[in-house]
């Protein structure tokens, strides 16, 4: 299952100024396993190993699973950003760690490469399997992450495209001017004030978790910054971006003398 959204939802972006969080299922923080096994991890092996389809008995398990964040094999996951957006994917990748041997290699990377599930799940069944709050979740996620992702590119894009046809050079300035015109400041302000919120050095570089973070941030200030058909048409435009992207459609001629 790819990260695909309706089109009815593309004009109603799931995360509201108004609210807090989305509710997703998950314990409190401070809770420790103390090096006991999840029990969505023992339902995953042990319905994989009795026939279900990995696939259903990996939903299953986001479904079951509680902890918001943890500390695994020495790597830090971090499955819920700001308390409203569900990376699934991340999930996945931890849950997919414990059935060494039990997914075909190439299916796996499908998932975690593209974010799409072989032998498609229903839409309405991944949203049963997850539940009511964990799929909200996930909708912030594919918004405020993978969509917003897209559509600074898209934006991005249009800038270059409008500086080649007056002739100006190729320029860091442009991302600049792309996130100015979605945000109201450029990316050097934003990481700027991004990394003072998170309490972030500024002489240490962006992790991946702190850059989706960053989008995450920046998707919630786009949508309190602008009124509601700017908020939507922006999002309509990056998911266009977005299925371009996933069908390998190249929008941008190539430079003269780049591949």
């Amino acid at each position: 299952m790819s990260q695909h959204v309706t089109s009815a939802e593309a004009s109603a972006p799931p995360h509201s100024g108004e609210q807090s969080g989305v509710g997703v299922e998950f314990a409190d923080p401070k809770i420790s396993l103390n090096g006991h096994i999840p029990e969505a991890v023992v339902h995953l092996q042990s319905a994989v190993r009795s026939g279900t389809p990995w696939q259903k008995a990996l939903v299953e398990a986001m479904g079951m699973w509680t902890l918001p964040s943890e500390e695994y094999r020495n790597r830090a996951y971090n499955y819920l950003i700001q308390g409203e957006a569900f990376d699934w994917l991340l999930l996945a990748e931890r849950l997919c760690s414990e059935l060494d041997g039990l997914i075909p290699s190439e299916e796996k990377e499908t998932l975690l490469f593209q974010g799409r599930i072989p032998e498609q799940i229903e839409p309405e069944e991944f949203r049963d399997l997850l539940g009511t709050s964990k799929y909200r979740g996930y909708l912030n996620y594919c918004y405020g992450v993978v969509v917003e992702e897209a559509l600074q590119l898209g934006v991005e894009e249009d800038v270059r495209k409008r500086h080649k046809a007056r002739g100006y050079s190729d320029s860091e300035d442009m991302v600049e001017e792309a996130f100015t015109h979605l945000y109201g400041e450029s990316r050097t302000d934003l990481l700027d004030e991004f990394r003072r919120t998170e309490h972030l050095h500024r002489g240490k570089n962006l992790t991946l978790d702190n850059l989706k973070q960053f989008n995450y941030w920046l998707f919630k200030r786009r949508f309190e910054m602008w009124d509601p058909a700017r908020v939507a048409s922006d999002t309509r435009k990056g998911l266009r971006r977005l299925r371009q992207l996933e069908q390998g459609v190249l929008t941008v001629p190539k430079w003269e003398g780049v591949e």
